[in-house]
């Protein structure tokens, strides 16, 4: 080797620096393929995609395979210079100048250009890099055999973890958050919503008792068929008396029959003849369940109760899609009985019945939800009692001036975030 001239020494010290800097590049490439993308072009019939996969199928025995070449091709490099140009320039002068050859040429550049650019790196490597593990599989074994002893004896599990590569929830919210560009921001909402669900339950979004509309048998004929004509739902639940004694829901396209006959011919019982049998849901279901549960019985409308059997509220499909897509009857124009109104100087004109759900998911604001569902018992939580009058108060950093106050209940408010 002393013999041979010092221009091909050289040139095969920059061959085999190469080959340690493919080996470093695509052990960087390989490594930060990013594997859902990787999964989709495979599928989609990718020839370096498929290789890659199969490579990464075994990352032990991937690694093993390119830290062997890396090594093999290092510790060559390192002879050569050490027996050849050691003796014409000096040990010192040839260290350092290897060194710093082998860091800039075979590590830090391609590894950087690997890590920017995986795809372009991997996916050819993984023509040179499948036979080469099929090659050096026994040597791979034995080391990697010794390698995992060792780490059991240091209490260090080396079996593969299934659940590695899969996504939390938090973590998949994390990816459509930070999508960026890829994903347009109202998709990315209904995402994220859907991945929110499981965090509310029914008593989140249900309609309250006391805004139910319904039909009450006690009432007269006339009155009835008023309702049923000038309604602007599509079914209303009827009962005796109180809500708590239902006999059924009303569907509106039942109510032309009804109100043909006239109120000579309308009984309790034609009336019931025409509903169909109520659904009970607990006030403590979660959405994701809800959901399963009206598509299951093909139900658009469920009564909510409590743990005693008292009717809470009403929960409809519509309520429970407003969750993922946004409101339905939102209107550009605020009308006179909405439940948050803009005023001056960043404040807002909120009932006191609004959800607190509503209130943030329509202001962008983080209203404490952990408690109270409505504003009203948020700040009624605050306060410990029934106001007399008109007073202000903190509620975090939001700032809260009492309008209007009945004998049981906030009806109004005006709210203003401060900034800090």
């Amino acid at each position: 080797m002393n013999e041979m001239p010092t221009g091909l020494l050289f040139g095969l010290l920059a061959l085999l620096i190469a080959i340690s800097a493919f080996f470093s590049s695509s052990e960087t490439s390989m490594m930060a393929l990013n594997r859902y993308r990787l999964r989709h072009q495979a599928k989609s019939g990718h020839r370096g995609a498929k290789r890659a996969t199969e490579l990464l199928a075994r990352p032990d025995k991937l690694i093993g395979s390119i830290l062997i070449g890396n090594n093999l091709v290092n510790v060559l490099v390192s002879v050569i210079a050490g027996s050849v140009f050691a003796q014409i320039y000096g040990e010192i002068l040839t260290t350092i100048v290897l060194t710093l050859a082998l860091l800039i040429f075979a590590e830090v550049t391609p590894k950087t250009i690997a890590a920017l650019h995986p795809e372009k790196i991997a996916y050819p490597a993984s023509l040179i890099l499948r036979p080469l593990q099929w090659l050096l599989t026994p040597l791979v074994l034995l080391i990697g055999g010794i390698s995992n002893g060792l780490a059991r004896l240091l209490g260090v599990e080396t079996t593969a973890n299934s659940d590695a590569e899969h996504l939390a929830p938090e973590e998949l919210r994390t990816v459509v958050f930070e999508s960026g560009a890829l994903l347009p921001s109202k998709h990315k909402g209904m995402l994220l919503n859907v991945l929110d669900l499981d965090q509310a339950t029914v008593e989140d979004i249900m309609i309250p008792r006391n805004e139910v509309v319904g039909i009450d048998l006690e009432n007269n004929a006339e009155q009835i068929l008023q309702q049923l004509a000038e309604s602007s739902y599509t079914r209303l639940p009827v009962f005796r008396g109180d809500i708590n004694h239902v006999v059924g829901i009303l569907h509106l396209r039942k109510a032309a029959q009804i109100l043909r006959d006239g109120p000579e011919n309308l009984t309790s019982e034609q009336l019931n003849s025409f509903t169909d049998d109520p659904y009970f849901v607990p006030e403590a279901t979660p959405l994701p369940t809800l959901l399963m549960n009206f598509q299951k019985t093909k139900r658009r409308m469920g009564l909510v109760v409590d743990e005693y059997g008292e009717v809470m509220g009403i929960v409809t499909l519509e309520d429970l899609l407003e969750e993922i897509v946004g409101d339905f009857t939102a209107s550009p124009v605020p009308s006179d009985d909405e439940e948050i109104v803009a005023a001056e100087d960043g404040w807002y004109m909120i009932e006191g019945g609004t959800s607190i759900r509503d209130i943030n998911r329509t202001l962008g604001w983080e209203l404490p939800t952990d408690g109270p569902k409505t504003f009203n018992g948020l700040a009624m939580e605050h306060l410990e009692s029934i106001p007399d009058g008109n007073i202000s108060l903190y509620i975090l950093n939001y700032l809260v001036e009492i309008e209007e106050v009945s004998d049981k209940m906030i009806t109004r408010a005006k709210i203003k975030k401060i900034s800090h």
